[in-house]
C-alpha cells in the first residue's frame, strides 16, 4: 500500500483533529479553558519560558484528548457490544487525560500563580 504524501498527511492530521474538538465535549471544554489560560498569561504578560510551559502543558492536555478519541473510535470498531476489556480500555485513556489535565491545573497554578498574586495584591510600603 502506498504511503500518502506530507501534505495529504497533514490534511487527514488535522481532519482528526477539527473531529476531536467537534464531538468530544471534554475537548471544546480543555480548549475553552486553554483560551482563557492564554488571556490571562497575556494579561500578567509573563515570560517566554512560562509561555512555552503552558504552550507544552496545553498542547499534551489536547494530544491527550484525541488520542483518548481514537481510543474510544477503535475500541467502539472492534467490540460494538459491551465488553469488561473494551470498558477497562476507554476508561484508562479517559484516565489518562485526567492525569494530563491535573497535572495541567498544578503547572498553571506553578507558573500563573505567582504573577497573578503579585497583580492582585497591593504593595505595603
Amino acid at each position: 500500500m502506498k504511503q500518502p504524501g506530507f501534505w495529504r498527511s497533514v490534511t487527514h492530521a488535522w481532519a482528526g483533529i477539527v473531529y476531536t474538538f467537534l464531538t468530544q465535549r471534554n475537548a471544546r471544554f480543555h480548549l475553552t479553558a486553554a483560551v482563557g489560560v492564554f488571556s490571562l498569561a497575556i494579561w500578567l504578560k509573563i515570560d517566554p519560558i512560562r509561555w512555552a510551559i503552558l504552550v507544552l502543558t496545553i498542547g499534551a492536555v489536547c494530544a491527550g484528548e484525541t488520542i483518548n478519541t481514537a481510543t474510544e473510535a477503535i475500541v467502539d470498531l472492534l467490540s460494538p457490544e459491551w465488553h469488561e476489556r473494551a470498558r477497562i480500555a476507554k476508561d484508562v485513556a479517559a484516565g489518562a487525560v485526567l492525569l494530563l489535565v491535573m497535572t495541567a491545573v498544578v503547572v498553571g497554578m506553578i507558573v500563573l500563580g505567582p504573577p497573578l498574586w503579585i497583580r492582585l495584591i497591593p504593595r505595603r510600603g
